[in-house]
């Protein structure tokens, strides 16, 4: 990427170049559009406000103006708070149309093999893939493999006592499922199985 001539300013200490969005035409609310344009996940408001060398206020009070003019629907796309981040996203009134796009002729779904992993991974994480298999009575080898090639999922730590490797969901998962953390998952953990009930299913299926 080029800087033209009217942005050009003098190098500062660390060779980078002095940046000062006030002289931009659209000002700090400009300055985020552009960068937004060019994520290729979330961007927390503390990052925006050191790439631009402006106050963390001033970008939140730049979001909030692109939130609020792009909610209407009348553009194609809407800004969201994501993952502790934000990003433009499709806006919802045309999800219709970007699924039709994403989806014609290269069907790009989870299967519902990888959606039930996926769910266990998500609600009882840190997991082995043994207590996965336990939950779900089937080996689990080759989905948690799709999982990590897709990077929805990922290795967190290892088992104090038995070495296994701790799987976990990534801040793509978040992404994807819409969600700012995992905080706001649907309740529904109570329902699944406790760790010393996974351990004896698990130990059955080595049996």
């Amino acid at each position: 990427m080029t800087v033209s001539d009217e942005q050009r300013t003098t190098d500062d200490e660390g060779g980078q170049l002095a940046l000062d969005v006030d002289d931009l035409p659209g000002g700090v609310r400009g300055a985020v559009e552009a960068v937004l344009m060019v994520v290729e996940e979330p961007v927390s408001e503390v990052a925006l406000a050191s790439a631009l060398e402006v106050t963390v206020e001033a970008v939140q009070e730049a979001l909030r103006e692109i939130e609020d003019d792009l909610r209407d629907g009348r553009h194609g796309y809407t800004v969201r708070s994501v993952a502790g981040g934000w990003r433009f996203y499709s806006h919802e009134a045309y999800s219709s149309v970007v699924e039709r796009f994403v989806l014609d002729g290269q069907q790009a779904r989870l299967t519902q093999a990888s959606l039930e992993t996926l769910a266990v991974v998500a609600y009882r994480q840190p997991i082995s893939r043994a207590r996965i298999g336990a939950v779900r009575g089937v080996n689990v080898d080759g989905v948690v493999r799709t999982l990590l090639t897709r990077g929805l999922i990922t290795e967190v730590s290892h088992d104090g006592d038995s070495g296994a490797i701790l799987y976990g969901t990534t801040g793509l998962f978040l992404e994807r499922m819409g969600l700012e953390s995992l905080d706001d998952l649907p309740p529904i953990a109570p329902y699944l199985p406790d760790a010393d009930l996974l351990d004896e299913l698990a130990a059955e299926g080595r049996a």
